[in-house]
């Protein structure tokens, strides 16, 4: 657990926000924490968007959607991996982490830019910069269901219905986070460029290295490594290598919701 903990605080959590005494039993399910991932001042490190089933729409529309802008952070942007969860009532998120905070209205600023680019047809309220969040893994006290990190390759699995019905195991959840990186401030600053001019907007006044970033149009260079997010049906073989990659023996409750 203290592994899992470690790495939510590496990846999402204003520094000193909640005590390891408090996180534990939130990821025990002992308690559930509204997690905000702005400070006081005004500044975040960690952006969740959250993808909704919608009634009506077409079947798994949702996980498409977070297929597309996973791909499209990492291709086109140039951005590390980002995380994926499935909710514990309705949908997915998609977990950006920042190796430095930014202040809150750049960060919102950067989540309506991707929204306009890669998915105009998306409620504009996609971010939850403000908080709180669902911070998995953790219990939804009214469903009775987890919301949790997964495997991108199970994602498809969860588009008829989101959460867990059990509590997922901490070897597995740590192992889903600790091969990811927070975007370097100069890979956010051009990420942003990239995005205000291809709107037409005018580019913020930040600078950054040229060299430090990506060109448009090319991958990341995390693209060649092995904790690229792949977002595509994963085999059982391709799950159990990856957790064994990790020196973690699944279990059923490792594979299965």
């Amino acid at each position: 657990m203290q592994k899992l903990i470690a790495q939510l605080s590496r990846l999402y959590l204003p520094a000193g926000a909640f005590s390891q005494e408090a996180l534990a039993l939130h990821v025990l399910g002992q308690t559930t924490l509204a997690v905000n991932l702005t400070t006081d001042d005004g500044w975040t490190r960690a952006m969740l968007i959250p993808f909704h089933k919608v009634d009506g729409g077409e079947e798994g529309q949702h996980w498409h959607q977070l297929c597309a802008l996973a791909q499209a952070l990492q291709t086109e942007l140039g951005l590390p991996a980002p995380a994926v969860s499935t909710s514990s009532v309705n949908g997915y998120g998609l977990w950006l982490s920042l190796k430095a905070p930014v202040p809150t209205a750049q960060a919102q600023r950067f989540l309506e830019l991707l929204r306009r680019a890669y998915l105009p047809d998306l409620d504009p309220g996609l971010d939850a910069v403000g908080g709180p969040v669902e911070l998995p893994p953790c219990l939804n006290l009214s469903s009775g269901k987890w919301a949790a990190f997964i495997h991108p390759g199970m994602g498809a699995s969860f588009a008829d219905e989101s959460g867990l019905e059990m509590a997922p195991p901490f070897a597995g959840q740590a192992a889903f986070l600790e091969g990811l990186h927070g975007i370097g401030e100069a890979q956010f600053v051009q990420a942003l460029a990239m995005l205000e001019q291809s709107q037409g907007a005018p580019v913020s006044g930040l600078s950054a290295n040229p060299a430090a970033g990506v060109a448009p149009g090319m991958p990341a260079a995390a693209d060649a490594d092995a904790d690229t997010l792949l977002l595509r049906d994963a085999t059982l073989e391709d799950i159990v290598k990856f957790l064994h990659a990790r020196h973690i023996e699944p279990t059923f409750r490792h594979l299965m919701r």
